[in-house]
C-alpha cells in the first residue's frame, strides 16, 4: 500500500511516517509545506532510503496536489497537515482558517478527483483518513465542580469548539463527513487526545517545560493549573492511525485516547520530579525545579477538562495504548536529554520559547 501522508514533517505526522517505514512494508509519500513546526530531521535518514518520497507542497495549492496524486498514485490519504496550537490561533486565527478549512477542502477535492478516475477495484479500496482532535467537542465537567461519575467524549458527542483552532478543526471534520455523504467519498475520521513524546515542537506544554527547566527559566502554568487533559504517547497514536487507515470502516469515527487524565499542574510536577532524578545538577541559582513554576494569567476560553472514551477502537480494531503516563513521560524526558542537538537546532530558528495568546 502507498500512503500519502500530509503534514508528515510535523509532530504526529512524523511519528506516523517513522512507524510505517520501521514496522510495515507500506510506501510513504510525505507531503508537507514545512512551516515553522515542520522538521524533516524528525524522520531519521536511515528510514528514508527506500519506500519514501518527500514533496514540499502546500495543501492549499490545488495544482500541486493534482500533480502529486497523478504522479504518485496513492492507495490512501492520511491527512494530518494542520495549524495546531491554540495560543497561536488566538493571536492569529487567519492561518488556521486557511490551512485547516480551506486546505482540507482543497485536499478533499484533489483526492476526490483522483479517486473518481480509479478502477472500481482501486476505488473500493481507497481511503481518506482525516486526523482530528478531541478539542472539537469543547470541554467536560471538572471533578472539582460535580459529584458522581464524570462523562467522557465519545464518537457521538456533540461538537462545541471553544478556540479558533478547535473551531477550524471542527469545520474540517464536517467537510470530510459531508464529502462522504454527498459524493460517496470513502472517508474515516479520528479524534485524539493530547499527544506527547519525542520530536515534539517546543511550543507545546511538555517540551516547553522540559527545556525551560533545563535552562533555569520560569515554568509558566495557566491559571491555577487545574485544567485536565488526557495524555496519549505519540507512538501509541501512530500505531492507532495506521491500524485505522488499513482496518477501519469507511464512514466511521474512532476516538483515540491514552487513558491518562492529568491536571496540568500534575504534568509539570511530574516533569520536575523526573528532572530532579535524571538531571540533579541544576542551573545556577535553582534549588529545585518545582521552584521555577510560575502561575500566569489564564488563556481566554480555556477548556477545563478533556477525556476520551476509547472503547470503540479497542473493541472493533483491537487497539489499546502500550505506554502509561509514567512510562511515556520518562521516555519523553530521556529522549529530550539524549537529543539536545535536535532541539537546539529547532530553538536556533524564529521560535524562542515565548508563550503567546494571552
Amino acid at each position: 500500500m502507498k500512503l500519502l501522508i500530509t503534514g508528515g514533517a510535523g509532530f504526529i505526522g512524523s511519528a506516523v511516517v517513522r512507524h510505517v517505514l520501521a514496522n510495515t512494508h507500506h510506501e510513504v509519500v510525505n507531503l508537507d509545506k514545512l512551516t515553522y513546526a515542520g522538521n524533516l530531521e524528525s524522520i531519521p535518514e536511515a528510514l528514508t532510503q527506500s519506500r519514501y518520497v518527500f514533496e514540499q507542497v502546500d495543501i492549499c495549492d490545488a495544482a500541486e496536489l493534482k500533480r502529486v496524486f497523478a504522479e504518485h498514485q496513492p492507495d490512501a490519504v492520511m491527512h494530518l497537515a494542520a495549524e495546531s496550537h491554540v495560543d497561536r490561533s488566538i493571536d492569529g486565527p487567519g492561518d488556521f482558517i486557511q490551512t485547516n478549512i480551506v486546505g482540507t477542502y482543497t485536499l478533499l477535492e484533489a483526492a476526490r478527483g483522483y479517486w473518481s478516475q480509479l478502477t472500481d477495484e482501486k476505488k473500493e479500496a481507497f481511503r481518506f483518513h482525516h486526523i482530528s482532535t478531541d478539542e472539537v467537542y469543547g470541554d467536560l465537567p471538572h471533578p472539582d465542580e460535580v459529584d458522581g461519575e464524570l462523562p467522557m467524549f465519545t464518537e457521538i458527542t456533540s461538537y462545541a469548539p471553544s478556540s479558533p483552532y478547535s473551531a477550524s478543526k471542527a469545520s474540517s471534520d464536517h467537510l470530510v463527513r459531508a464529502w462522504r455523504r454527498t459524493y460517496g467519498f470513502p472517508t474515516i475520521v479520528t479524534n485524539c487526545s493530547n499527544n506527547y513524546g519525542p520530536y515534539h515542537f517546543p511550543e507545546k506544554l511538555i517540551p516547553h517545560m522540559i527545556l525551560n527547566a533545563l535552562a533555569g527559566k520560569a515554568l509558566p502554568v495557566y491559571g491555577d493549573g487545574s485544567q485536565i487533559r488526557d495524555w496519549l504517547y505519540v507512538e501509541d497514536h501512530a500505531r492507532a492511525l495506521v491500524k485505522v487507515v488499513i482496518e477501519g470502516v469507511v464512514g466511521e469515527t474512532y476516538n483515540i485516547g491514552g487513558h491518562n487524565e492529568k491536571r496540568n499542574i500534575e504534568v509539570v510536577h511530574t516533569l520536575c520530579d523526573l528532572l530532579e532524578e535524571l538531571v540533579p545538577s541544576k542551573p545556577e541559582g535553582v534549588a529545585a525545579y518545582r521552584d521555577l513554576i510560575t502561575y500566569v494569567k489564564d488563556r481566554p476560553g480555556h477548556d477545563v477538562r478533556y477525556a476520551i472514551d476509547a472503547s470503540k477502537i479497542a473493541d472493533e480494531l483491537g487497539w489499546t495504548p502500550e505506554e502509561t503516563f509514567t512510562s511515556g513521560m520518562r521516555k519523553t524526558v530521556e529522549w529530550y536529554l539524549a537529543n539536545e542537538a535536535w532541539w537546539q537546532r529547532v530553538l536556533s530558528g524564529d521560535y524562542k520559547l515565548d508563550r503567546i495568546g494571552a
